[in-house]
């Protein structure tokens, strides 16, 4: 499949890996309008994507993403009506919402700060590794705004509790590394020199693992969200006993027998 070409950020696909790299090292990798609309349009476009089992997603340089753009975004947002304000908050949702509902794990790795909207954008990720030099601050309410941005107040109760996501939107204080990994934020804290080759073991964890169980897996994380104890219960029978009947299982079945490494491919 020909790759897409997008001009504010890195993009390849290989070894069933998407990567994007923010690619504005002298600007911290802030986003400017074209970058937000170019990475919504590249998550949701990797719905169909059959040859990507995994994406991963990182920062040039020595920040993962600073937030929004004081000069293309701040500065200009200011001078805008009010629909022209709502049109891009609602589109700034909905680049988490593809992130979410991506069937696909997403791994993000933090090589130095990931600050508002960048912060939002390594929370919507389904596993987050940092630099021991990295933090993360969900910094809106030290500028004036609302905590609850882009599905923050959504999201982070969800993965580290109430009280904690309470502290974090309402202080606005910035969290190193160790506090993240110790809060649940991240999933490992390693090295500068080491976060390539750590990203790159859970990438390869993920890759061969089998496909259609890691995209079912995160469908119905995100459906149970919502449901009651009862609807859940049954939800995960339904989609056990399909994979149950699939490929992937019977091939684990023939590979424990055979005694060799199992060869998922996805069905």
């Amino acid at each position: 499949m020909p790759e897409p070409i997008y001009d504010s950020f890195r993009f390849h696909v290989e070894g069933g890996v998407a990567r994007i790299r923010l690619d504005r090292p002298d600007r911290l990798n802030a986003l400017t309008f074209q970058v937000y609309r170019e990475l919504t349009d590249c998550f949701y476009d990797l719905r169909s994507r059959e040859d990507v089992r995994c994406v991963h997603i990182t920062g040039s340089g020595r920040a993962f993403c600073s937030g929004g753009d004081v000069e293309d975004i701040i500065g200009d947002l200011v001078n805008r009506e009010m629909k022209d304000v709502l049109d891009f908050t609602r589109m700034t949702g909905e680049l988490i919402q593809n992130m979410r509902e991506l069937d696909r794990p997403i791994v993000a790795s933090l090589p130095g700060v990931a600050a508002g909207a960048g912060a939002v954008i390594a929370l919507a990720s389904d596993f987050r590794i940092f630099s021991e030099k990295a933090k993360i601050q969900f910094l809106f309410v030290k500028v004036g705004l609302t905590g609850a941005d882009m599905g923050a107040a959504f999201l982070l109760p969800r993965i580290i509790g109430q009280a904690r996501a309470t502290e974090i939107l309402m202080l606005g204080e910035a969290i190193p590394a160790e506090q993240a990994l110790a809060w649940g934020l991240a999933n490992e804290v390693v090295d500068t020199d080491e976060l390539e080759a750590a990203t790159d073991r859970w990438i390869k964890k993920l890759v061969s693992g089998p496909p259609f169980a890691l995209r079912l897996t995160k469908r119905m994380l995100n459906a149970e969200w919502t449901m009651d104890l009862a609807a859940a219960i049954e939800a995960e029978a339904q989609a056990q006993a399909l994979m149950l009947m699939g490929h992937d299982h019977r091939e684990f079945l023939a590979a424990w027998r055979e005694k060799r490494s199992p060869e998922f491919e996805g069905r």
